[in-house]
């Protein structure tokens, strides 16, 4: 097991940096950032930050999207990161709930995630490719292809997970919710002809050290909030008996959360 730490962008940019540091430093090998520019700080100049101040740690988005950014943008961003880092880049990617939903905008489709995700190992691979008729091509990107993590909640994107991920991102921690998601991440897995065991895992929730526990559910409590509007969306999508209770009471007192 490895243990990695989710920068939220609202801080300062010294406090960013400074707690990257001490992260690589307690043995952390894994350093992710939230990725929603409307809310926070666009994530992309703090990964080169976050870059250049690691010698070992891995670094990426928890999580981008293909709706918010051209994925030639995208790519050429990771594969200047990917050089940059030597090799150390991670795409974390999932529909784009907060960055499109702060502007009244609906996340986009996972057949629009699928494309970005090949168009985006392509170009990060340095062949090339049609997009819109025209030949592209990064021949400077050889740093390698970063790997992919998916973030899900629903059957269908936990599938789509499987079919495409190196890892997923799953948003809480809870034994029996994360055993029902990989049911299906690794049905997916099947489906594509892939070894669901070398699929890898993300269980990233909040943790906030401390001997009072009122504190720290208060310190914690925006995460869990954040989360429920994407158990939301899975209510409006699925039938209850398709659903794990465990998840859906998640929800059932709670009022409009506003990101």
């Amino acid at each position: 097991m490895d243990f990695g730490i989710t920068i939220k962008p609202d801080l300062t940019i010294d406090r960013i940096v400074s707690l990257t540091r001490q992260a690589e430093a307690a043995g952390f090998c894994y350093g992710w950032i939230f990725d929603s520019h409307v809310i926070w700080m666009e994530p992309f100049p703090l990964l080169t930050l976050m870059a250049s101040n690691t010698k070992q740690m891995r670094l990426g988005t928890c999580v981008t999207n293909p709706a918010v950014r051209d994925v030639t943008v995208s790519s050429s961003l990771f594969a200047t990161l990917n050089l940059l880092s030597r090799g150390r880049m991670q795409l974390g990617i999932g529909r784009g709930d907060s960055s499109r939903r702060v502007l009244g905008k609906k996340p986009t489709t996972l057949e629009n995630l699928e494309e970005f995700v090949r168009v985006f190992r392509e170009l990060n691979a340095r062949r090339s490719i049609e997009l819109d008729g025209v030949s592209t091509r990064f021949p400077w990107a050889n740093a390698g292809v970063p790997p992919v993590w998916v973030a899900g909640y629903g059957p269908k994107a936990l599938r789509t997970a499987g079919r495409i991920g190196d890892g997923v991102i799953l948003q809480f921690a809870d034994p029996d919710l994360i055993e029902w998601c990989l049911g299906f991440v690794h049905e997916g897995a099947r489906e594509a002809g892939r070894d669901p065991k070398k699929i890898e895992v993300m269980a990233a929730a909040p943790v906030w050290a401390s001997n009072d526990l009122k504190l720290a559910r208060d310190r914690v409590r925006w995460f869990p909030a954040l989360v429920s509007n994407h158990v939301m969306d899975l209510i409006s999508k699925y039938k209850p008996e398709e659903l794990p209770k465990a998840l859906t009471s998640y929800v059932q007192d709670r009022g409009k959360y506003d990101y």
